[in-house]
């Protein structure tokens, strides 16, 4: 018997994507008034992309009330199904809400920096000594456990685990939604009303009605779109290039011993690799600013640049480059040391890839659990196998590759100068 009651009245949340967001659980209340969860007011959505699209100011909070509205409103297809349950219910809607919890600041950046992960620290803020843990448990005591499980994929009904985790999936929907309205964009629409009525419950996932597969397609397409219009924006990734970089400048120097002007005590253990949940839970998006600000006056050249050029938004240029050009690559980083450009961090290859859609391939890493569409007759069919659109794109990966520099260094060296004659003819070559 699970422990929950509901609001005396009906609370509202009104929200630009699906116009109004609806909690009428005491649990799903508390969950949001929790300081975990405000938490995420002050992580960005995009990260970095708000230097691309200026609209982009949204924040993991409104993203994981959108989720939780999307999951409220496919499981109200579910009554009635074999094994669900108001626990169950009460579990596919905290896992939504919850499923992003522990992102750090510009979090994908940040993690692959410092080595992180956040869904252990998601699943740390749901087991741990927390606000939100507290909330959790006085439902049942194994429910936070539950969660856990949940967000780490391992919980035994996998009908809920593909709620918010599979190819179409309601955190998908909502970032597609969510971040095409606030870039400005029209790449990321589809008819998610469409697709939320024809969505039914089938023993372990969710399906699709045969008869909504193009809004599928349209969904599908949308997300292929978003991916190489505004996720994998060249002058977002070159942001985040300059992130990246700061990030380990102040690390190279904290772990050399060099003196800060403005001391880092709230990276400290970042730096050394102790990372606790409260010093994970005390650093967001508005810290880190501060610190960039204030690093812009540090005596060390590289890490004063780079603060100033994110900052202000003076970001690097970009090329294409083949990464298989390893004679170019290497006559290129020769070249920059001689001029006294430090190419550990003027220099750099960021690569993006993207499958959009694939097939059940088992037993492979990430192996993904394909879309499948429920026949009239009661057959259910993978997407690719009924859709020529779909099986244009299923199991294709695309890669692109890019090199960034600083163009104004570039710009200020000799006419003679073997870094500004490669980098020119390549950009004859290639271009920006």
């Amino acid at each position: 018997m699970v422990n929950n009651t509901k609001l005396h009245e009906e609370k509202v949340f009104k929200d630009p994507v699906h116009r109004y967001i609806h909690v009428r659980d005491s649990l799903i209340w508390d969950l949001i008034g929790t300081k975990e969860f405000q938490r995420l007011r002050r992580i960005r959505q995009l990260g970095t992309t708000y230097l691309t699209f200026h609209g982009a100011e949204h924040s993991r909070f409104s993203h994981s009330l959108g989720v939780y509205e999307i999951v409220r409103r496919i499981i109200g297809n579910f009554e009635g199904f074999p094994g669900w349950n108001e626990e169950e219910r009460l579990l596919s809607l905290s896992a939504a809400l919850l499923h992003d919890v522990g992102h750090g600041p510009f979090s994908h950046t940040f993690e692959k920096v410092f080595h992180l992960d956040h869904e252990d620290f998601t699943r740390q803020i749901i087991l741990g000594d927390t606000e939100v843990n507290a909330v959790l448990s006085k439902v049942k005591s194994d429910f936070p456990q539950k969660i856990s499980d949940i967000i780490a994929k391992t919980y035994e009904n996998k009908l809920i685990v593909s709620l918010i985790s599979s190819q179409i999936d309601a955190d998908r929907m909502d970032y597609l939604l969510r971040d095409a309205y606030f870039t400005g964009v029209s790449y990321g629409q589809f008819d998610i009303e469409r697709i939320l009525r024809v969505m039914r419950p089938w023993e372990e996932q969710v399906v699709i009605k045969s008869s909504g597969m193009h809004a599928v397609e349209d969904y599908i397409m949308s997300r292929y779109q978003m991916y190489w219009q505004v996720y994998f924006h060249p002058v977002s990734r070159s942001a985040e290039v300059i992130l990246r970089k700061i990030l380990h400048r102040v690390k190279f120097l904290a772990e050399s011993g060099y003196s800060f002007k403005k001391k880092t005590d709230a990276f400290n253990s970042f730096f050394y690799g102790n990372v606790g949940l409260r010093e994970y839970l005390k650093l967001d998006e508005s810290i880190m600013l501060y610190y960039f600000q204030a690093w812009q006056e540090e005596p060390d050249p590289i890490l004063s640049d780079l603060c100033n050029r994110f900052i202000n938004r003076k970001l690097f240029k970009y090329m294409e480059f083949n990464p298989m050009n390893v004679k170019e690559w290497l006559a290129l980083h020769e070249a920059f040391e001689n001029e006294g450009i430090d190419p550990d961090y003027y220099l750099v290859l960021d690569s993006s890839s993207d499958l959009p859609y694939d097939f059940y391939r088992p037993g492979e890493e990430e192996e993904r659990i394909p879309i499948y569409l429920l026949k009239p007759n009661g057959e259910r069919r993978e997407l690719s196998r009924e859709s020529e659109v779909v099986e244009a794109i299923s199991g294709k990966k695309r890669t692109d590759h890019k090199l960034y520099f600083p163009m104004d260094l570039i710009e200020d060296l000799s006419s003679t100068s073997t870094a500004k004659q490669l980098i020119v003819d390549l950009l004859k070559r290639g271009g920006i």
